[in-house]
């Protein structure tokens, strides 16, 4: 389950950016922004884990 949500962070992470780049680019400079603070929260947030009691 771990390389399964490694796998779908690091997929969205990958969009986040590229999404950031490409808006960049067209001189979206306020929503590329955003893309690349989504693809930096997103890449360090850590999956919850349900912990047994």
């Amino acid at each position: 389950m771990n390389n399964s949500s490694n796998l779908y962070k690091d997929i969205a992470t990958g969009l986040f950016f590229a999404t950031g780049i490409f808006s960049f680019m067209s001189g979206q400079f306020v929503l590329s922004t955003l893309f690349f603070g989504a693809a930096s929260l997103f890449s360090n947030i850590e999956v919850a884990k349900p912990v047994r009691i």
